[in-house]
């Protein structure tokens, strides 16, 4: 009997990453192969997004494109988007199946039988209450990535104006606390050096669990018990930094030096708008907090421009406050209206044009904070972790610093023979090169 291949698409964030690199390895202990983009597939899975309105343009792009480049593969969409908007999908000539949020997991279970059965799924909405419950895998989740990937947390209760994933993945839900333990030290068997702990809203971990827990308990308990070198958290909401999770970035401790948190905006009127669970005020204490403990931290925000009733002052409100405040990197987004949310009905509109100037201006910023960042850190030893795959341009080796920085490896006779020997390794890094494009080369040290 021949061998089936699939191709699994994930679009958007690293918690649908994960759960794809889950389903396909279910499929590959069932005996599937798994095909390259552009290589021949049976089965072809899509797992969509919906964050932006672009996210779900792009998922529906790649739903048509799979169904025209493999029009015998049996085809079946999930992820957000699919569930947020099915209809758009049950448009599409060639889907085979559209699976709900909650049975994500169960198809390799609905591939694996024969013939398959469609009515293994009803499609139904998130859940919210009592009856939520986590949805992972039995065994850790590799991934193709240096660094692990582990999703201890799902689902959202903050419901922000803006945003459409609590409507698609339901309540906060968390992956039961000895589970996480036997997964990081089943990814440290595996060899892997770092584990980036993920979630929909990670910083509400533990709160559903009988007995109740909370992020800062788990990394406590991880820093205590040390199963595996090394701890990230992917983003983390500002009023959920507490000084012991702090406390547990400085050397010596597992947690990397190194926090993404979402800001969204700078002004009072637009987070209270957007229902954002802080002020100003709050956030640039928390910031600040995190620089006096941890001077050299990595700080990454999330900003949104151009959200309806964001005036020109509302602008240069959160303008001033990044310009601020001691990060080193933003992400900006101009704000994407999402149907079903409160704020697609909010007025007064900000043009769009508005909104990719201000973003313009806002990444401008970022760019300079970056470069501040870089010259701030450059002589100093830092603790790197050496990637597998070399840069592309260089073919160099490459490292991620704990402190979310990337540095090529040189070697003293000759930077293109730093060994393979040394991927996987995390060792002292020091940095001397950067060039006009921020592209840092440093050396490793004892």
């Amino acid at each position: 009997m021949k061998k089936k291949t699939f191709y699994i698409e994930s679009l958007g964030c690293k918690v649908n990453q994960y759960e794809s690199d889950g389903i396909a390895a279910q499929l590959e202990a069932h005996g599937f192969s798994r095909a390259g983009k552009g290589s021949p597939a049976d089965i072809c899975i899509v797992n969509t997004c919906a964050v932006t309105s672009r996210a779900g343009m792009q998922s529906r792009q790649e739903t048509r494109k799979l169904i025209r480049e493999h029009p015998d593969a049996t085809v079946i969409v999930t992820g957000c988007h699919a569930q947020t908007d099915p209809e758009q999908f049950k448009k599409i000539s060639g889907v085979d199946l559209i699976v709900c949020h909650q049975d994500k997991t169960l198809i390799p279970a609905y591939l694996t039988r024969e013939p398959p059965e469609k009515n293994l799924f009803e499609f139904r909405k998130p859940e919210y209450g009592k009856t939520s419950r986590f949805l992972g895998f039995d065994r850790p989740v590799y991934g193709k990535m240096t660094r692990a990937y582990l999703k201890i947390q799902d689902g959202c209760n903050q419901f922000c104006t803006y945003c459409i994933i609590p409507y698609a993945r339901g309540a906060s839900v968390s992956m039961p606390f000895d589970q996480v333990m036997a997964h990081v030290s089943g990814l440290n068997r595996q060899g892997f050096k770092e584990v980036i702990l993920t979630g929909i809203h990670t910083g509400l971990y533990g709160l559903d669990l009988k007995p109740e827990t909370s992020l800062t308990q788990l990394v406590k308990t991880l820093d205590e018990k040390q199963p595996v070198d090394q701890i990230r958290i992917s983003s983390i909401e500002p009023n959920e930094i507490t000084d012991d999770l702090i406390n547990m970035a400085r050397p010596g401790h597992i947690l990397c030096d190194h926090f993404h948190i979402p800001l969204q905006a700078g002004d009072n009127g637009v987070l209270s708008r957007m229902k954002r669970p802080y002020s100003v005020e709050q956030f640039s204490e928390v910031i600040h907090s995190i620089h006096a403990t941890l001077p050299h931290a990595g700080i990454g925000l999330d900003v949104i421009m151009g959200f309806p009733g964001e005036t020109d002052k509302a602008f240069e409100n959160t303008y001033k406050l990044v310009a601020a405040l001691p990060v080193s990197y933003l992400h900006v987004f101009p704000y994407s209206p999402r149907k079903g949310t409160p704020a697609w009905h909010f007025t007064p509109k900000v043009p769009s044009d508005t909104a990719k100037k201000r973003a313009a201006l806002m990444r401008k910023l970022g760019e300079q904070k970056h470069k501040d960042f870089i010259k701030s850190n450059q002589g100093r030893i830092l603790k790197g972790l050496i990637q597998n795959q070399r840069d592309r341009r260089t073919g160099m080796l490459k490292a991620v610093t704990t402190n979310y920085l990337t540095v090529l490896i040189k070697n003293e006779k000759d930077a293109h023979d730093t060994p393979d020997s040394l991927k996987g390794k995390i060792v002292n890094i020091k940095y001397d090169q950067c060039g006009n494009d921020n592209c840092l080369v440093g050396n490793i040290v004892p």
